[in-house]
């Protein structure tokens, strides 16, 4: 298993709702940077391959200025070609070790999982941390899935033995901590962190209310 430091925040640029937000993907980017994000994913499920690429490059080249880590959802060859941190997949997407051999053996890898029996088979596997989610009620992205709430959190904690866990799913300022306090190593924030217009205030709220 390759490790991957983990901040208390994982902030994840989804390219629709930035759009929506009125903000490009690398002035996002770049506004969570400056507020102080470590970790930043880039999530763009329908942009042209070369469009992803040119935005995965400029935030690798900002985030490095940052020490910040940057992991590619889902594309393990943006992740290659951009120069990445990381790749994060889904059910439907690579496997671990499919994304290793495109990526390269070392690439940290994150999987996300929405039940038990998910969690227990990405165990199996040689992620980098486990994705677990919806906590809460969420509209950003639809899993089909019922919030799993922070006691699953705890649950999930004693079952993985150690490997990180990422919680996702309606995370706000006002609950974040609670998630952390569950037992998570991070929590992911995407629409959240775009509330009140100011992404860079934003982030650094969140990272004052995680600060431990």
């Amino acid at each position: 298993m390759t490790t991957l430091d983990l901040p208390r925040l994982y902030a994840i640029i989804d390219a629709d709702l930035a759009t929506e937000a009125g903000y490009t993907v690398t002035a996002l980017a770049a506004a969570y940077l400056d507020g102080g994000a470590k970790l930043l994913q880039l999530r763009c499920s329908y942009a042209p391959t070369g469009q992803y690429l040119t935005w995965a490059r400029d935030i690798v080249l900002r985030a490095a200025r940052y020490k910040a880590n940057v992991i590619i959802n889902n594309r393990a060859d943006i992740a290659r070609l951009s120069g990445a941190t990381g790749v994060h997949v889904g059910q439907d997407d690579l496997s671990v070790q499919q994304v290793q051999r495109i990526a390269g053996e070392a690439t940290p890898v994150g999987v996300s999982t929405h039940n038990v029996l998910q969690l227990e088979a990405a165990l199996m596997g040689r992620m980098s941390y486990l994705a677990i989610g919806p906590i809460y009620e969420t509209g950003t992205k639809m899993t089909g899935c019922a919030p799993l709430g922070l006691e699953y959190v705890r649950s999930a904690v004693k079952r993985c033995l150690g490997v990180p866990i990422v919680g996702i799913g309606g995370i706000t300022l006002e609950r974040a901590a609670d998630v952390i306090a569950a037992g998570a190593q991070s929590v992911a924030v995407i629409s959240d962190l775009l509330v009140g217009g100011d992404p860079t205030q934003r982030t650094r709220a969140y990272l004052e209310r995680l600060a431990v």
